[in-house]
């Protein structure tokens, strides 16, 4: 098949057939039937991702190469950030986001055991994780409906001479509000950690200029799981403009090294065999000296490769949503009566994760949601609801140790017990997004 080609010649006929294959084999849009299972959300690709991905496979790197350098450079061009490091998860990226926050070299402001933080508990577990498992104490506030996000009324109530940082997410893609959020954070000089992973393409309008959301704080995080708002099947991202924070994010997922040398790559500072570090000997090979407690928490190449094509497209992507988000707004809007229907935060222009519904008093939650996943309609509730109430805080629970609620929790509980959301991703059609609207008709007037 090869004989007399350079390899570069089979490359690119392997690329060719491997095109090919994917626009025979994949993406065959079949035509939609009423009552086929209608999933909230699915990867949107083609053959560009599955050429990427054998082009990495190929080279047989297997770790992180081009590929993740291309892609954090062209990750944070688009972002209008200095600095992207990826990683292999959202939550990965979360865990570094806050441990960042821990290092020595941040001195006074660094986040020790025993300080708080403050959070929501209406949200995805991981976004609190890394705090509880360092021995920091989330601060649970509470947050409004129909947004969904903090409510910044009361952070003045939640702080203490204990605080250092506010770390919470963009709720479905809903910014919370950033310039309450940002004010308060830097008229107390805390740290501001943006959780991105549900609002990437999100725009929020501050100080009189359109910031993408995850820019405006210290450091914001992006996760790239399949139903987010771009894939690599795994991965997420990191990212900052703050020189220090992008040196220990950088330590932190790369084993906690103080070298910078890239994979494969060494003596890059001209220094590696001259150093004194801690009480190794002068000239202990600073490839293997280490300034933090951290991870292996990188991405691979072949990850990357298909984050590389998905940024390609985008924007497109974005615009799809919100307008996949406003045929559901206008064709569920006559339910008023019922749901709370989900509302912009002021200054924001969402790129919305799904669609949010509250059932107001008198309509049952779960004979809604039984009703549409009965006919093929995928549901998911809020995450965690209140986070609280979980299993994994029975023990704190129990000893009243280890958290504090700052007020009450009235509204994040109203989420647990009555708010669910269906899909807007950008493979939904005219007709399944009508199918939708159809069927939670049909389930309110079978309440």
């Amino acid at each position: 098949m090869f004989e007399g080609k350079s390899e570069k010649e089979a490359r690119e006929q392997i690329l060719e057939l491997v095109s090919e294959y994917c626009d025979r084999f994949h993406n065959q849009n079949k035509e939609y039937k009423e009552g086929e299972r209608l999933s909230y959300a699915a990867r949107v690709y083609d053959h560009d991702e599955m050429v990427n991905l054998v082009d990495s496979s190929l080279e047989f790197w297997l770790t992180s190469g081009r590929y993740t350098a291309q892609f954090e450079s062209e990750f944070a061009r688009y972002l209008g950030v200095r600095f992207c490091s990826l990683v292999n998860s959202g939550s990965s990226a979360n865990l570094l986001a806050f441990m960042a926050l821990t290092s020595p070299l941040l001195g006074d402001r660094a986040v020790k055991r025993g300080d708080e933080i403050i959070t929501v508990a209406a949200g995805f577990p991981t976004t609190v994780t890394p705090i509880i498992q360092y021995g920091a104490v989330p601060v649970f506030v509470d947050v409004t409906i129909p947004q969904y996000n903090i409510d910044v009324t009361k952070l003045e109530e939640a702080y203490t001479e204990r605080t250092k940082a506010v770390m919470i997410a963009h709720t479905l893609g809903n910014p919370f509000d950033l310039e309450a959020v940002k004010n308060f954070c830097d008229r107390h000089g805390l740290w501001l950690v943006e959780d991105n992973c549900d609002a990437l393409g999100s725009e929020y309008t501050i100080d009189g200029r359109v910031k993408l959301t995850g820019t405006v704080g210290d450091i914001g995080t992006s996760s790239f799981y399949p139903p987010h708002h771009m894939t690599m099947g795994e991965g997420g991202a990191v990212y900052t403009d703050n020189p220090l924070l992008n040196k220990i994010i950088r330590s932190l997922r790369d084993w906690g090294r103080d070298c910078v040398c890239a994979s494969g790559q060494d003596n890059l500072c001209g220094h590696r065999f001259d150093g004194q570090y801690g009480e190794l000997p002068k000239g202990y090979d600073h490839k293997y000296v280490y300034s933090h407690f951290g991870y292996n928490l990188k991405a691979t190449d072949m990850q990357a490769a298909i984050g590389c094509a998905q940024l390609k497209k985008f924007p497109s992507f974005v615009e799809r949503r919100r307008e996949n988000f406003k045929v559901l707004y206008e064709g569920l809007f006559d339910l008023s009566e019922y749901f709370y229907l989900p509302e912009a935060v002021k200054n924001s222009n969402p790129s919305w994760f799904g669609f949010c519904l509250t059932c107001k008093p008198g309509v049952d939650k779960n004979k809604i949601v039984g009703y549409i996943e009965s006919h093929g309609v995928q549901t998911r509730m809020l995450f965690s609801g209140n986070l609280i109430k979980q299993p994994c805080f029975d023990e704190m629970r129990a000893s009243g140790t280890g958290f504090r609620v700052a007020g009450s929790l009235d509204n994040t509980d109203t989420i647990m017990a009555n708010t669910f959301w269906i899909g807007v991703y950008p493979g939904m059609t005219q007709q399944k997004l009508s199918y939708m609207i159809k069927v939670i008709h049909e389930a309110v007037a079978e309440k």
